[in-house]
Formats: C-alpha cells, structure tokens, sequence
C-alpha cells in the first residue's frame, strides 16, 4: 500500500509535458519583430528629432 502511495505522489510531483504550440511561437516572433522595427526606428531618428509644423500653404491663385 505504501508503494502505490508513493508512486501516485510522484506521479503528481512530474512536470506535466508540454506541446509546443506553433501559435505561440508565430505570436513571439511577429513580438520580437515589432521590437525590432521599434528600435531601429528609434535609432535612426534619433532622440533629437523633432518634428515641426509645416508652413501654411500658400493659395494656387495670388489674387484669390
């Protein structure tokens, strides 16, 4: 009787195996890629970029 307890505790005490979903890692990498997208952005602008309005337009026709 004392084996049986003692199996079915170890039984409960196994990490249960995991499946990898192939949703899972298609979600992590369109992340990771979006991070990347991100910081390039960022490093290419820079942190000093600002952008300003532009200047009124200008009627086609001077005199209205």
């Amino acid at each position: 009787m004392a084996d049986t307890s003692i199996d079915k505790a170890r039984g409960l005490l196994t990490a249960p195996v995991r499946r990898a979903s192939p949703w899972a890692t298609f979600g992590a990498a369109a992340l990771a890629a979006t991070a990347a997208v991100m910081m390039a952005g960022v490093m290419v602008l820079g942190p000093g970029v600002r952008f300003e309005e532009p200047p009124v337009a200008q009627p086609l026709f001077p005199n209205g």
